[in-house]
């Protein structure tokens, strides 16, 4: 039936040229920012499940950052229990020979002298080896902990170690000092006693810092991990959606076509007219 109230053939040209144009700017959306899923309306679910990996992915961001720190500190105290070690051997060298009975006194006090600076320096390491505020040898701190997972429910805890002079571990007193070739020999064993005790101080101080050095490890791993899955989601295949562009740019220009065409039949009825 010829008819100018109803042109049914426009109306679905036009709705198959709305369709192509919707697509159209669904494929150009997803070349410009290379997501397939960029928003909720896409895919919820999938946007969802992203958005949950995404919020891990920045907790375990935090998560190095805390490890980071936490393994400073404790390099600190490392890098001051290793100096202190280096001096309780120069201190103990110095005790044994000043036990020498055939040495004169003036010998003997010189090499005092020479103890009680090596002394006072263990003092002033203790007292310097702090990182960020945090000191892990002066006895202030008990322990220091780092973040293990992105909800902060898991830590890492290394356990602070006490150094300070005439302590559990370096058992040489702030004061000591030797004047006669006995006191000096009884130097020379309560230094070797700090010795032991302070290798086994640096033993677990090492420790920690080699599980925290792992443990970031595995946060980078299993962070990576997680982006190449959220990419896997929601990730664009331009490769495809470049051809899909292609094919969906000739079918809207045939669709502008059709629709032209549909428009113009309504003309042919002036020819019933004639």
């Amino acid at each position: 039936m010829a008819t100018i109230n109803t042109n049914s053939g426009a109306m679905v040209a036009l709705q198959s040229l709305n369709k192509t144009n919707r697509d159209l700017e669904t494929v150009q959306a997803r070349i410009n920012t290379g997501l397939a899923v960029g928003s909720a309306k896409d895919n919820g679910g999938v946007f969802a499940i992203a958005q949950s990996m995404r919020a891990d992915v920045r907790g375990y961001g935090a998560v190095a950052q805390s490890l980071d720190l936490s393994a400073s500190t404790v390099d600190v105290a490392l890098a001051g229990g290793e100096a202190i070690s280096d001096l309780l051997v120069e201190l103990k060298e110095k005790a044994l020979a000043g036990s020498d009975n055939s040495l004169d006194q003036a010998s003997r006090d010189a090499l005092n002298e020479d103890f009680k600076a090596l002394r006072d320096q263990i003092g002033k390491i203790v007292e310097t080896a702090e990182f960020n505020g945090t000191n892990l040898i002066n006895g202030s701190k008990s322990q220091i902990s780092g973040l293990a997972n992105a909800n902060g429910s898991s830590t890492i805890t290394i356990g602070a170690e006490d150094l300070s002079l005439g302590g559990a571990v370096v058992s040489v007193s702030a004061t000591a000092s030797f004047a006669s070739a006995g006191d000096a020999a009884t130097l020379v064993g309560t230094i070797e006693t700090a010795l032991d005790n302070l290798n086994a101080s640096l033993a677990r101080l090492g420790t920690g810092s080699k599980a925290l050095g792992i443990h970031k490890a595995f946060v980078g791993a299993l962070s990576d991990a997680l982006e190449k899955g959220i990419g896997n989601l929601v990730d664009a295949d331009l490769a495809k959606e470049s051809a899909n562009l292609q094919a969906l740019q000739v079918k809207q220009e045939l669709g502008v076509g059709a629709l032209s065409i549909a428009n113009a039949s309504p003309a042919t009825i002036l020819g019933y007219f004639r």
